[in-house]
């Protein structure tokens, strides 16, 4: 029997991290069609067909493509699954929030294509990469408080992996608290004054589709007594390297708060 007999050869990738962890995996001549978000790797958005965006998708588009499999994420995506599966399509949707379930989920993936070793490979290696910033981070000498917001309108914070990747980065999460609640609607922040009494030492913002602006951050009234306000400590991380919980997130997201915080160590050297 072919391997493509015997493991799906004809995948949909609804959002960018199963496409990512395909194309690390060199399997990515499976993918017969991706989500119009995605921009890792840059490539894909060249080679592949675009047949969703988040919470819809083209799915007689879908269906003409005879995908073997089609892979999605959380809740959100429920509805699209639905479709596909009365459809007769085969759907995996992952539900993966927090570091170890990204690593679990990039190992189950290839074991569903029949590719364990890799996928294990890969799973160790960004599991040491977190590991080293780990210990990068062990070595400063004050862990920064870090208001991460994730939309400005309302206010959004506390989205699992981001807040444990501060925590892994150096650093310590204002909003933690709002881990446990994986809707964004839970995460909501009622009052905006609450960051302000929780005096972030550091604001990062990744509001997704959209380019954040420390500038109207920094204007909103009453914040001007925050400290990240008043050091100008306002950075952008792109939303394409941390709202992906994929290897973008253990990657390039945990690594670019880590030199966000080091750099704020230096400054207090």
């Amino acid at each position: 029997m072919r391997t493509t007999d015997r493991y799906p050869s004809r995948i949909v990738c609804l959002t960018e991290e199963t496409t990512e962890t395909l194309y690390l995996l060199e399997e990515d001549w499976r993918i017969v069609g991706i989500s119009g978000f995605t921009v890792r790797p840059p490539r894909a958005r060249r080679e592949k067909p675009k047949v969703s965006a988040f919470i819809s998708a083209k799915v007689d588009r879908i269906r003409d493509l005879r995908p073997d499999l089609v892979l999605g994420f959380s809740d959100l995506q429920a509805d699209i699954a639905a479709q596909l599966v009365r459809l007769g399509l085969n759907v995996c949707v992952f539900n993966q929030r927090d570091v170890s379930s990204i690593l679990q989920m990039i190992r189950v993936l290839g074991g569903m294509i029949g590719c364990e070793a890799k996928a294990d490979a890969l799973a160790t290696r960004l599991e040491q990469g977190v590991d080293e910033v780990r210990a990068a981070a062990a070595r400063f000498e004050r862990r920064p408080r870090v208001y991460f917001e994730e939309w400005d309108e309302p206010l959004i914070s506390g989205i699992r992996w981001v807040s444990e990747l501060i925590g892994i980065a150096g650093g310590d999460d204002c909003f933690a608290d709002n881990a446990q609640h994986a809707l964004g609607k839970d995460r909501i922040i009622a009052d905006p004054l609450e960051v302000v009494r929780r005096a972030p030492d550091i604001i990062l913002g990744s509001w997704c589709g959209k380019k954040f602006r420390p500038e109207l951050v920094a204007a909103r009234p009453g914040w001007e007594g925050v400290p990240a306000v008043a050091q100008r400590q306002l950075h952008e991380i792109k939303s394409s390297i941390i709202l992906q919980p994929g290897p973008a997130a253990l990657t390039d997201g945990v690594r670019a708060i880590h030199d966000v915080l080091a750099k704020w160590q230096q400054l207090r050297g």
